[in-house]
């Protein structure tokens, strides 16, 4: 780079300026940049990484639900998602679907008020303020007609864009107070549900998009708790169907104190639902512990420490693995790895697991036992041809004082989990995120467990059952008198 000699720019003609006329010279520029990233916000937008996830499912998945907390960027993210479809102007980063013609859609709230203040700010810029209008989410210069709702001040009821093929695409604004009717008759490209919808609204929704193929994404925090429409999405899975979880750990733009301080000033039954978008369902989680008091930074896993690992067997549902290293000063046990996956043969599973260790052994249900319909023999035994050590018998508690089997009570496993969650003695790398979603969700209903999405934390509470099979890669150092001492009085059970 050849550098400007104090010659060279004397001759600028902007040196030869007084300098209050450079000041406003300088004044403009920045006005015209401040212009440019206000009235385009869509060319910047920088998506976080759930955000990405969320949009790029578009491509696979017809119904999407993007669930997070509170101003997390879950309207933003819904906004520019569908800036995108009505504009055809698609990054060069982006993974989701694209539509190549003009489209009509639909954006739908709770009613006009919340959804003026809501998804049409984020689409448009302020209500209140007309000449805002084009520093939302869609560009002002491909606003080509707007057309006010009735009733509701600075409520819009149409937005006209330009599409980069030449023609034009609509959006309409729904709310889920209008009646049935009005959700009837167009045909729609997609349908962008903000807040959550009632069931029959949603699925009227959806219908409308049948003609190209369904297409619909909902982004909300779930504070009605296990709701038909979350229900839909969490416990009647469906290839067609992807839910994405964004919490406030996921947001990058907040400082760990900041985040404190925002979860802090939320009321303590809200908390998990408005900081990490984990639907209300009071006291039928299974595990009504905050996700702070189990999740931990990862650390390196001391040779000596025993550790063992935990199956739950699977097809159509997923199979799911867990490794636990066991800290016996403290009785700590630490989910370190989680794996999930569904429709795929133990070859697969076990090409995946043995690279987190060769010597310790796996605990395994007592599914295992039966026969593999393709191979004619016990399933627990193809995994054990591929490398992996099953121990010899299913997971089960240590045998009773007499002798008799010690039993596989799920509900003496859940107690057992949930014992070590409030003491402290359960917990889980933070880089384990299927194992948190699975935590999330975990519920009962009517009393009983809902056996779905709980792969890993069956996998967790047969390796915990067989904790005490657990081995080290070497064997733990020899400890001083003095340091065995010092365990003592600390209280370790291990330092007799």
């Amino acid at each position: 780079m050849t550098l400007l000699t104090e010659s060279a720019t004397s001759k600028s003609p902007l040196s030869s300026l007084p300098p209050d006329q450079l000041s406003v010279l300088l004044k403009a520029a920045e006005k015209k940049l401040e212009q440019r990233l206000t009235e385009n916000r869509l060319k910047y937008y920088k998506p976080y990484a759930k955000q990405k996830e969320f949009h790029a499912a578009g491509a696979k998945y017809t119904e999407r639900l993007f669930m997070a907390g509170n101003q997390l960027g879950k309207t933003w993210a819904g906004g520019f998602e569908t800036a995108m479809h009505l504009t055809g102007r698609y990054p060069d980063w982006w993974e989701g679907r694209r539509f190549l013609e003009p489209v009509r859609f639909w954006c739908s709230g709770k009613d006009r008020l919340q959804h003026r203040e809501a998804a049409q700010a984020v689409l448009l810029g302020p209500p209140e303020s007309e000449r805002l209008w084009g520093t939302g989410t869609i560009p002002k210069d491909a606003i080509a007609e707007t057309i006010r709702a009735s009733g509701i001040r600075n409520a819009v009821d149409t937005i006209t864009v330009k599409h980069v093929s030449g023609g034009q695409s609509t959006l309409g604004f729904k709310s889920y107070d209008m009646d049935r009717q009005s959700w009837q008759g167009p045909t729609l490209h997609g349908v962008w549900f903000d807040e959550e919808p009632p069931e029959d609204v949603y699925t009227e929704g959806l219908t409308r998009t049948n003609k190209y193929g369904q297409f619909t994404f909902i982004t909300f925090t779930p504070l009605l708790g296990m709701s038909l429409v979350v229900e839909r999405f969490l416990l009647k899975e469906s290839p067609d169907r992807i839910v994405v979880q964004m919490t406030i750990d996921d947001v990058e733009h907040y400082s760990d104190e900041h985040k404190a301080r925002i979860i802090a000033s939320y009321p303590a039954h809200e908390r998990e639902a408005r900081a990490r978008g984990i639907p209300i369902m009071g006291s039928g989680r299974v595990f009504p512990v905050a996700e702070d008091v189990v999740r931990c930074d990862p650390f390196p896993i001391p040779d000596w420490w025993p550790c063992v690992g935990g199956l739950d067997f699977g097809w159509d549902h997923p199979f799911a693995a867990v490794r636990l290293a066991y800290d016996r000063d403290s009785d700590c046990a630490y989910v370190t790895h989680g794996y999930r996956q569904r429709e795929a043969t133990p070859l697969i599973h076990c090409a995946a697991l043995k690279p987190w260790g060769d010597y310790y052994p796996w605990a395994w249900p007592h599914d295992g036992l039966q026969h593999d319909k393709s191979a004619g023999k016990p399933l627990a035994d193809s995994y054990r041809e591929h490398g992996l050590k099953l121990h010899f018998e299913h997971a089960q508690f240590s045998p009773n004082a007499d002798g008799s089997p010690g039993g596989t009570s799920v509900e003496a496993g859940i107690s057992m989990m949930l014992e070590r969650m409030e003491q402290g003695r359960l917990k889980v790398f933070s880089t384990c995120g299927e194992w948190f979603e699975e935590f999330r969700m975990y519920h009962r209903k009517e009393g009983l467990i809902v056996k779905e999405r709980d792969d890993l934390m069956c996998a967790t509470r047969y390796a915990l059952m067989m904790l005490r099979i657990a081995q080290g890669k070497k064997k733990a150092p020899v400890m001083d008198k003095y340091a065995r001492n010092r365990k003592r009085e600390n209280g370790s059970q291990w330092a007799q």
